[in-house]
């Protein structure tokens, strides 16, 4: 999903400008920068003209005599004085204090229409900057979050597409009589079914799982005895492309509460995708121990391809495949598997991580409570 770019035109066109043209939430910065300065110098005004008055009522009423030359100058000199005292103090207030919210209240109102691109300035000191550098993250996990969305009603209309273009085009084909209506080609049309309906069915438990309502039965059960499970219905699959699926809990007495039937789900997907990038004479091996945390730790580890570092903080993201050049049919399911393995994992109050480098392989580790 990394790969994807997203723009929204109707909000960012100020990006492909060169020039002294500014971004909108500037433009509202200055024009709140003049609307501080006309409130601040009518104060000033205002205070001075006062001042005037109770000079010319305090002395000079009724006293012409009292206006010297060299005191009219000092009275005349005090408000000038005053005015650059107070403006140096009110630019200084306002550049440490003034502009920093009326940054944050201008991008506010840019991520309002829709422009989640928008930062502001981190270089306020104190808790200022703090504020900065959080509505940042805030702006960024928005703007990561729009993308994300975007990008999964994209993906969702490409998963569906191929499988509705194949059934579309067997059943024209039997229609125009080009395809005989013989059992092959319905089975074809028939898979294709069973693929929409599983990328349906998928697409419901992430949902559910990312909501906190996926239904959750927790039982007690062996650790060991969940491991020996789910390699005894893998191990055909692995003798074929003649891997070795090795299981490994020297613990037999090391149990856990979850739901064990949601635990094979997160442990088929696994293995799918390990043995999907094991070579032949490669090995995949299933580890259960005691986790440092008074937990419990399931290991999956294969002697495959690996990881690029780059892409490896996305692959428990939906839809996400490590070999792109690989057409649909050739690659590890819908690309829901890791997605749905890593919310089941949560949904546990376990932690689901990976480690893994090109060319060595992959581990993958599940961080479970013993009880939940």
């Amino acid at each position: 999903m990394k790969n994807h770019k997203w723009k929204n035109h109707d909000h960012h066109d100020w990006h492909n400008h060169t020039g002294h043209f500014k971004p909108p939430w500037k433009r509202n910065r200055r024009f709140m920068f003049w609307r501080f300065g006309a409130i601040f110098g009518s104060i000033i005004l205002f205070f001075l003209v006062a001042l005037g008055i109770i000079i010319y009522l305090s002395f000079g009423h009724g006293h012409p005599e009292f206006f010297t030359g060299s005191l009219l100058i000092a009275i005349c000199a005090v408000p000038f004085i005053f005015m650059l005292v107070a403006s140096t103090l009110g630019g200084l207030a306002f550049r440490r204090i003034g502009r920093p919210f009326a940054d944050i209240m201008s991008a506010t109102d840019a991520i309002a229409q829709g422009d989640l691109s928008v930062r502001v300035q981190e270089k306020t000191p104190g808790g200022l900057g703090n504020l900065a550098r959080r509505f940042n993250n805030m702006v960024a996990e928005l703007e990561r979050a729009e993308i994300q969305r975007r990008n999964l009603t994209a993906d969702i209309a490409h998963e569906l597409r191929t499988p509705l273009h194949i059934i579309q085009g067997n059943l024209e084909g039997i229609l125009d009589g080009v395809y005989e209506p013989t059992p092959e080609n319905i089975t074809t049309s028939l898979d294709e079914t069973r693929t929409l309906a599983r990328l349906v069915d998928d697409l419901q438990t992430l949902s559910l799982a990312e909501t906190g309502e996926l239904p959750l039965h927790p039982t007690r059960f062996v650790l060991a005895d969940l491991l020996a499970d789910v390699a005894a219905s893998f191990d055909s699959r692995a003798t074929t492309q003649k891997v070795d699926l090795h299981v490994d809990a020297p613990d037999r007495s090391l149990e856990i509460e979850a739901d064990y039937d949601r635990l094979i789900q997160v442990l088929s997907n696994l293995l799918t995708n390990a043995l999907h990038y094991t070579p032949e004479n490669g090995k995949v091996t299933l580890f259960a121990e005691s986790s440092p945390e008074n937990g419990a730790r399931i290991t999956v580890r294969d002697t495959g391809t690996g990881i690029p570092a780059e892409d490896l903080p996305y692959i428990f993201d939906r839809f996400w495949r490590g070999d792109k050049s690989r057409a649909r049919k050739e690659s590890a399911g819908s690309g829901l598997g890791l997605a749905i393995a890593k919310q089941l994992v949560l949904a546990h109050g376990g932690i689901l991580t990976a480690e893994s480098q090109p060319d060595q392989g992959t581990t993958i580790f599940i961080d479970l409570p013993i009880s939940k």
